[in-house]
């Protein structure tokens, strides 16, 4: 089993910056690629990025390419998510995500945390 807590949510002005972490315990944490996701009220979760577990392969959905960054400290366990020139459309509950496969934890993750909420102010 593999532990997933998110903290550094909130809420923020249109144009401002957050940075989510998600804290891992329980298994090697450099074995799993890591994944943010986020929902939106009314909508289906969505893949918002992913970080290999070397940290060497990056993907981000087209939706924050440019505005995201992900990053990983494997001796911290830890993976992170710089958020920057958010706008209201960003709002959502913010979700970590484990896998031990890359492909898989794109789609289909085996372990999630608790989510964070996120709000942008117009």
């Amino acid at each position: 089993q593999v532990q997933l807590i998110e903290s550094g949510g909130g809420l923020v002005q249109a144009g401002g910056s957050l940075r989510l972490s998600c804290a891992a315990s329980g298994r090697t944490f450099s074995d799993y690629s890591m994944a943010w996701f986020r929902q939106a009220p009314g909508k289906e979760r969505e893949f918002v990025a992913t970080i290999s577990w070397s940290g060497a392969s990056i993907g981000y959905a087209d939706s924050v390419k440019g505005r995201f960054t992900i990053s990983r400290e494997n001796a911290k366990n830890t993976v992170a998510l710089q958020m920057n020139s958010l706008k209201p459309e960003d709002t959502a509950i913010y979700y970590c995500a484990a896998s031990l496969s890359a492909a898989r934890v794109r789609t289909t993750p085996n372990y999630w945390g608790q989510g964070t909420q996120v709000t942008v102010s117009s």
